[in-house]
């Protein structure tokens, strides 16, 4: 008549880390209701022309408990905006059809309150002075670790 009591399972009951071996970086999954807590599901619009840098971040982005829509040109991103609300537009400037700078300037017309962060492999060239970015825009250059992308947006979306 031995006790119930069974030693605790090695095995998680959340899913682990998924690691993406072209970029390095892993993605760890936390629990949705922590998820949730964190980030008060924020809405975020990702506009990225790249196919798998695009599913990478949307993979990301929703394992830190943000609600993403993603768009593969900065054309489809602005019509999304136009219809509805977002919290942050996180976009690639080197698109087709409209560039991130484009897409950045038109989402601060429609909504002043709007965070925007770039993320892009040429940022010391498209972001120059003359360029008509928002002034208050954040920029992360490419290859991006997950873990600062995730931390620069929940500070933009705190401030």
């Amino acid at each position: 008549y031995g006790s119930q009591h069974r030693p605790p399972s090695s095995r998680s009951r959340y899913p682990s880390p998924e690691i993406y071996p072209r970029s390095g970086l892993v993605v760890a999954t936390i629990p949705p209701s922590q998820a949730r807590q964190l980030t008060a599901m924020h809405k975020i619009l990702l506009a990225e022309d790249d196919n798998d840098m695009r599913r990478f971040l949307v993979k990301a982005l929703e394992n830190a408990g943000f609600q993403v829509s993603p768009h593969d040109n900065g054309l489809s991103a602005y019509q999304r905006l136009r219809e509805e609300p977002f919290e942050m537009l996180l976009t690639d400037i080197v698109m087709p059809e409209m560039d991130g700078i484009e897409l950045a300037r038109r989402a601060s017309e429609l909504d002043p309150d709007i965070k925007i962060m770039f993320i892009t492999g040429f940022a010391a060239v498209a972001l120059n002075s003359d360029s008509e970015a928002p002034k208050n825009a954040k920029v992360l250059a490419k290859p991006v670790h997950l873990r600062e992308l995730v931390s620069e947006v929940n500070k933009m979306l705190a401030a």
